[in-house]
């Protein structure tokens, strides 16, 4: 190893050839020794030439402590102390490491975790404070093994080629026995195991919130320094130095007189300002990506941290504002760019290319906060004092960039499940233990707001949207509804199917209710408010549905050939919609007057569809009925058989059609046919002879109990009706004329509305055409309806069965129409 002397003389002319040789560094000797020759050469002699002999002495100590505060050093003052104790004493000069010639020494980028000044944690007084003694070999070989960080160690090609050379001068000369001992010192590092190392990691040591500033150079470097030492991230160095520089600045401009002096410190203090934005960007840098590595930058963060505080004090000198909110505000503003670019770096699919894009991308972005916070609860919050508030901050910033974030995905939203998938995220797993109240998260969220900061009024506007989305998705199911009942039944004239119970049945009425339903379902666990509003607009909309869906099967289906096809589809129709209007009676508690609306829309349909049956029977027998009560059918039963015939068919059908339409339906059409039975004696079409009135009751009472047998089997709720065939049965069959009055009570009796020309015309078709018994008759039954308190009136509305019966007027006087002046001529005293 070189002597003291040879020391001397090497760092008097420069002449490191030498060493380089010895410690086999070729690449570094050339551009050193021409740096250093050039150094000889622009030395003048005299006093000049040792003022920059001494500039050259400081110059290579503070290299020299760039290699001593390096992991790359290993721990040069205690190899150097070995290395003196094993080589005779020999050392450096004590002048060169002298206290007064120390210059500020920027320490390596690439500090690994646990290094003396690299690591705040190890000192006493914080991050800036610095650690007197030093360490054994071993601690520093293996941080430098177990470094994670990147070397870029040239403060300068030549500045660190020089510092390298020095160091491997000082310690690295060529000795079998030394790198024997090296290798022995590594041995332990790579036998570490995984356990032990994840303890280290984990180990938390709290950061106190007081610190010790470190002593600030007298000396700054220069600014293109401390910018490549903020490029470096050596923030302790960069930042002495440059409060270093802000302190020669004050002096400066404390003793200019000049006006060029004044141009140096304007171009000074832009400098200085300069360095700041420098140092406020690579601050806020290292905070957003702070999480994404936060093993590289545990200890940056502390630095940072620092920083931060120390210019919170000097926010009132030059460069010391970096604008609204100070340094603390420059932080919190880069954790909230480092949680959007969290939120921004999670997976999102197009619409079009993944139906469940939202619903995916929603249960990856939970996922991603939850991650992201366990690693600052775990890891960033232990490099940051107590009044950070680091968890607080980042849960805070989370809260917000996630509300920004949801408003940008509304905006791409369309589907109804997809605006579901948004609310059910808002209200359901942002605050529960997915997400925010995760159990990994505990204790310190229990301190927190777990809501998110969404803007007043977003989330009624996304409720409003939902309801009206499934307002809108409620009549594109119904056009479908439609539109598949066209294809599967109607134009192919598909028999429509029964349930178990034997009724036709149709699916129209499941599939609405089941649109309905699962909108409520949905919605109510989303909030109970929003169900009601959207099970409203779904009721809204279906209001309409009754009448479009009679347009479109009229349309289709007026035209059919088959009548009996055309009467099952009806039956099918009005039980698939009383189904519905039972199932919509369900929501009439939370929305009463669209319950009422739908509830009028499907009566009112089903009274047409039962209207439109009602019509197709009486068109069909209409032939038939008005050929009775006349003389063929006295002579015959032909009419009559397809009169029941057609009945009886209609009673099978109607064994289809539920309650309680079917009753009214058949209630109708008894009455219709008792009434046009009837109807036919009103005609005076046909006047029985020579006895043929008793023929004629005999065939009317058979045939009127063959059909009060048939409509009692259908279930008639007009019962009223039936005596009446045998009321005037009895009074067409009468032998003796006088005795016809005595049935006129009970026709009376049971039916009030019968007037006297409804009588004259029963007893017409009887064989009465005029006389004397016969005005007895009529006499009689105006006294009845006196006696009984219904002359003048009709009687019960309800059951009246007469009033709706027209009689045709037949003159059966020959002396009617004679004028006057004639009958007169005929009088005896004319």
């Amino acid at each position: 190893m070189p002597s003291r002397d040879q020391m001397a003389e090497i760092g008097e002319h420069g002449d490191i050839e030498e060493v380089n040789e010895a410690q086999g560094l070729e690449g570094d000797r050339s551009s050193l020794k021409s740096t250093m020759e050039r150094n000889v050469k622009t030395q003048p002699d005299g006093p000049v030439k040792e003022k920059k002999l001494g500039m050259m002495k400081q110059f290579r100590e503070s290299i020299k402590r760039v290699g001593e505060r390096s992991p790359l050093a290993s721990n040069s003052k205690e190899s150097k102390d070995k290395s003196n104790s094993e080589q005779g004493g020999h050392g450096i000069d004590p002048e060169v490491t002298s206290p007064t010639h120390q210059l500020p020494h920027p320490p390596s980028p690439c500090l690994s975790a646990g290094s003396p000044m690299a690591s705040p944690l190890k000192g006493l007084g914080g991050s800036f404070q610095r650690k007197e003694g030093g360490e054994s070999a071993e601690d520093s070989l293996q941080k430098k093994h177990t470094r994670t960080r990147s070397d870029p160690l040239a403060i300068g090609d030549s500045l660190l080629k020089k510092g390298a050379s020095i160091r491997r001068s000082l310690r690295l000369v060529g000795n079998k026995k030394d790198k024997t001992l090296k290798q022995e010192q590594l041995q332990p590092v790579t036998e570490i195991t995984v356990d032990e190392k994840r303890e280290r990691e984990n180990e938390r040591v709290e950061i106190k919130e007081s610190y010790i500033l470190p002593e600030i150079p007298l000396t700054p470097v220069s600014v293109m320094q401390i910018n490549k030492l903020i490029g470096m991230e050596v923030l302790e160095e960069a930042y002495l130095n440059l409060l270093s520089l802000c302190q020669e600045f004050q002096r400066e401009r404390e003793e200019c007189t000049e006006e060029a002096s004044s141009m140096e410190l304007a171009k000074k203090e832009k400098d200085i300002r300069l360095l700041y934005n420098a140092l406020r960007d690579k601050v806020k840098e290292i905070v957003r990506d702070s999480n994404s590595f936060p093993s590289r930058n545990k200890d940056l963060l502390v630095h940072v941290a620092r920083v931060i505080q120390e210019e919170e004090k000097r926010e009132a000198e030059p460069g010391g504002v970096v604008g609204p909110g100070g340094w603390r505000g420059a932080w919190r503003e880069a954790v909230s760019e480092g949680v959007q670019a969290t939120l921004k770096s999670v997976h999102l699919d197009r619409p079009e290319q993944n139906a469940s894009w939202l619903a995916i991308h929603l249960g990856m972005l939970g996922k991603a906060i939850v991650e992201d916070l366990k690693k600052v609860k775990g890891e960033l919050q232990g490099s940051y004092p107590p009044s950070f508030n680091v968890f607080s901050t980042y849960v805070s910033c989370y809260h917000g960039a996630v509300s920004q974030h949801l408003k940008r995905l509304q905006q791409q939203v369309t589907d109804l499940k997809d605006y579901y998938s948004l609310l059910d995220w808002i209200i359901n797993h942002y605050e529960s233990e997915k997400i925010m109240s995760s159990p990994s998260l505990r204790p310190e969220m229990e301190a927190e707001n777990i809501g998110l900061s969404l803007e007043e009024g977003f989330l009624d506007q996304l409720k409003g949207k939902y309801c009206m989305r499934a307002k809108e998705d409620m009549r594109a199911s119904l056009d479908k509804i439609l539109e598949l009942e066209n294809e599967d039944m109607w134009i192919k004239k598909q028999a429509p199917e029964t349930d178990d119970e034997h009724f036709f049945n149709s699916d129209i009425h499941m599939d609405i209710w089941t649109k309905v339903k699962s909108n409520a379902v949905n919605s109510k666990r989303i909030d109970v408010n929003l169900e009601m509003r959207v099970v409203c607009s779904c009721l809204e909309e279906l209001q309409q549905f009754p009448k479009r869906f009679e347009t479109e099967f009229r349309y289709c289906c007026n035209s059919m050939e088959n009548p009996s096809l055309w009467a099952d589809y009806q039956i099918t129709y009005i039980n698939s919609f009383k189904a519905l209007k039972e199932h919509m009676e369900g929501y009439r508690e939370s929305c009463p007057t669209q319950v009422d609306h739908l509830s009028r829309e499907v009566d009112g349909l089903v009274h047409r569809l039962v209207q439109g049956l009602e019509d197709q029977f009486k068109n069909d027998v209409r032939p038939y009925l008005r050929r009775m009560m006349t003389r063929k059918w006295l002579s015959t039963d032909e009419d009559f058989q397809q009169l029941l015939s057609r009945t009886e068919k209609l009673s099978q059908r109607c064994s289809q059609m539920r309650h309680p339409y079917v009753q009214m339906f058949v209630s109708s059409l008894h009455y219709y046919v008792v009434k046009e039975y009837v109807s036919q004696l009103m005609k005076n079409n046909y006047s029985c002879k020579n006895r043929k009135h008793d023929k004629a009751a005999t065939k009317m009472r058979v045939q009127w109990n063959e059909l009060n047998d048939l409509f009692e089997e259908m279930k008639t709720t007009h019962d009223w009706l039936h005596p009446v065939g045998d009321h005037l049965s009895n009074i067409i069959g009468e032998k003796n004329k006088r005795n016809i009055k005595n049935h006129l009570k009970h026709l009376v009796a049971d039916y009030p509305d019968i007037s006297k020309k409804h009588l004259s015309a029963v007893l017409y078709f009887r064989g009465l055409v005029r006389g004397r018994e016969k005005r007895v008759i009529l006499q009689c039954l105006t006294e009845l309806k006196k006696k009984l308190g219904t002359s003048g009136n009709t009687g019960d509305k309800k059951r009246g069965l007469f009033i709706d019966m027209q009689v045709t007027i037949t003159n059966t006087n020959c002396l009617a129409n004679m004028p006057f002046s004639c009958l007169s001529s005929l009088l005896p005293d004319s």
